[in-house]
């Protein structure tokens, strides 16, 4: 039989806290089966860090049992906190002097013990029997990880019980309701986005613990966007304003009560906006360098791709994966307006542009009768120096196209490419006029002195000899 203080930290009565996923306590400390004499050992002993081999008279099962769970105490004032509850079982021996029970934080590896010590005239007495033991006074946190140790004192080898045990979180409705730490993760906020600020709503908790809020930009850790706001429970006004900058998913607003190992919790207001990301798109014109680096953390693959025609699937070009870690960059990049970065995720693809803007100078490919009637003529003009190639391919019902011949023109020499209006004299090549002309047939021009380009082609060309000059740019 437990003493009566352990049946009432044990046995709570249900009808007064059915409603309740966690038991209360009113004091913590040491309880022991009835009958037996315990005395508590709130300082640890290091030796009991090393083992010493167990005698042979003892069973590596004279630990019985380890049982963890949650209580909770409140004061008179209703401010509440989580104990961690040991439960544990011991059968007597005579060298087994007390019990060691450690809590160990995963998170910051802080360990905390309480033991226990059985009077040597106890132990004679009581060998064989089964010492039941409670601790309760091992101080948590919402949501900790916890590693639990249960040795013997002192400590004989491979004579251990461990346990990991995870702490309800603010989830839990009875810890949201009461524990201070929680509160935080209720303060009310809105977004003015015309004056580019959150405004945060402070609870009323009479008696209620102060928070610190901040904006911070949540990587791998959440880093300040800002000084953290101290924000004071009983304040007149209980409002505060955080100014920001950008609207981006990796924005968050994070709260935590003033407290000790307080839970620190996020919320993202802009988790959705994804367009001011794309405003990391960089190119550099004189190293034809075109990168993205993202403001936020991003998991996805990103790659360039090209429209052949206006509503178009976007087609990837070759070799142009890559995963989003950090910085993207592609070298030797085509300004063509139709030439977009892709970024793909699990939950689908984004595609942008940035070449679309006049100010970026863009080649021309046009196709006209060329002097012989039996060919057609594929002219290039271009407002910088440049190599290009033609090849004709046929359409498939699915993409991409087959192409099977490559014609090469000669380089746009910088003297004929000095006039931005490309009214210079082009580069061209001439192609057999049927191979060139029929429905399913397209020329494709392609600049070819950069590593990523996106083609120019015209489909559907007219076999006519009288056809008019066709033109795409």
């Amino acid at each position: 039989m437990l003493t009566g203080q352990a049946v009432a930290l044990l046995s709570l009565t249900w009808s007064t806290y059915q409603s309740l996923a966690i038991s209360r306590i009113t004091e913590c400390g040491l309880s022991c089966s009835q009958g037996f004499i315990c005395k508590s050992r709130m300082n640890r002993n290091i030796l009991n860090s090393f083992c010493q081999q167990p005698p042979t008279s003892m069973f590596r099962s004279v630990l019985g049992a380890l049982t963890l769970s949650t209580v909770m105490k409140c004061t008179p004032d209703n401010s509440c906190s989580l104990l961690l509850l040991v439960q544990a079982s011991l059968t007597l021996h005579e060298n087994v002097r007390g019990l060691e029970a450690c809590s160990m934080n995963l998170d910051t590896q802080g360990t905390h013990c309480h033991s226990m010590r059985v009077p040597r005239a106890s132990r004679r007495q009581q060998v064989g029997q089964e010492l039941q033991v409670i601790f309760d006074c091992f101080e948590v946190s919402v949501a900790q990880s916890l590693y639990v140790t249960l040795k013997t004192v002192p400590h004989f080898c491979g004579v251990q019980l461990e346990q990991q045990y995870h702490v309800e979180d603010c989830g839990d409705e009875d810890v949201g309701r009461n524990i201070p730490d929680c509160f935080a993760g209720k303060l009310s906020y809105w977004v003015d986005r015309s004056r580019k600020v959150v405004q945060i709503q402070v609870p009323e908790v009479p008696g209620g613990p102060d928070y610190y809020v901040r904006l911070c930009l949540k990587w791998y850790t959440c880093e300040d966007v800002g000084a953290p706001v101290q924000v004071t429970a009983n304040s007149v006004s209980g409002m505060v304003s955080l100014p920001y900058s950008h609207e981006l998913p990796c924005l968050c607003l994070e709260s935590w009560s003033a407290t000790p190992d307080a839970l620190r919790t996020q919320t993202c207001p802009f988790e959705n906006d994804t367009e001011a990301l794309w405003e990391a798109i960089r190119y550099h014109p004189g190293s034809q360098v075109l990168s993205w680096e993202p403001a936020c953390p991003m998991s996805g693959h990103l790659s360039l791709c090209w429209h052949p025609d206006p509503g178009a699937h976007c087609q990837e070009l070759e070799h142009s994966h890559r995963p989003v870690h950090g910085k993207v960059q592609y070298s030797l990049v085509d300004t063509q307006p139709h030439l977009c970065l892709k970024f793909s995720t699990s939950l689908g693809f984004w595609v942008r542009c940035p070449f679309l803007q006049p100010r970026f100078p863009a080649w021309k490919m046009t196709i006209q009768p060329a002097p012989s009637l039996s060919h057609l003529r594929v002219s290039f003009f271009s407002p910088s120096p440049a190599r290009f190639q033609v090849r004709l391919c046929h359409q498939k019902k699915m993409w991409p196209l087959a192409c099977h011949q490559t014609l090469q023109a000669t380089t746009l020499s910088p003297a004929s490419a000095s006039q931005a209006d490309l009214t210079a004299d082009p580069v061209f090549v001439d192609i057999p006029r049927d191979e060139a002309c029929g429905p399913d047939t397209c020329i494709q021009g392609w600049r070819t002195d950069v590593h990523f380009s996106a083609p120019q082609q015209l489909c559907a060309v007219p076999c006519s000899s009288q056809c008019k000059c066709l033109s795409h740019h």
